[in-house]
């Protein structure tokens, strides 16, 4: 019997994030408590970039963006929000908060041995690039192996693509 397999990936719908962050733009366009501030946000590349004329109001920019982005499907994981918040340049506060795609390979070790660990003995994983393959002759230690990596907590989301 051939083996079957999977891959543990992860990546996000940009088109799911473009309109997040535009319905998110909308709505701080349009909030009463936005009027005034110079409030904005915007997808540039893999950057969301929020701005505004005091921190807290940045802060709750990023807010709507998150709100709008678990609305949309699309894992908090995948932003690198940094720690030190909105940055004072000129007379107003920025925010870029990058997106991330991929597995790193730390992560990806992290996942493999959690899964030689407490997975089914009959499990293989390799590492390829920045996504994970599982392979298996059983289906039923494949998705043993999901469940297992879902209910995990990851510092990343993870989807599991190209089940054969």
């Amino acid at each position: 019997m051939a083996d079957s397999s999977f891959d543990i990936v992860s990546k996000y719908d940009r088109q799911e994030v473009a309109n997040a962050v535009n319905t998110a733009a909308k709505e701080i366009a349009n909030r009463y408590d936005f009027k005034g501030v110079g409030a904005s946000v915007e997808l540039a590349g893999e950057v969301i970039k929020m701005e505004a004329n005091s921190e807290d109001r940045c802060k709750a920019v990023l807010d709507v963006v998150q709100t709008w982005l678990v609305k949309r499907g699309v894992s908090l994981k995948h932003l690198e929000v940094p720690e030190a918040g909105p940055r004072l340049s000129g007379k107003e506060y920025k925010l870029d908060v990058p997106l991330k795609m991929g597995i790193s390979q730390e992560n990806a070790k992290k996942i493999s041995k959690l899964i030689r660990d407490e997975g089914p003995r009959t499990v293989k994983s390799q590492i390829q690039g920045d996504e994970l393959r599982v392979t298996s002759k059983s289906r039923d230690d494949l998705q043993a192996v999901q469940r297992l990596v879902k209910e995990s907590d990851l510092d990343i989301a993870v989807q599991f693509t190209n089940y054969r």
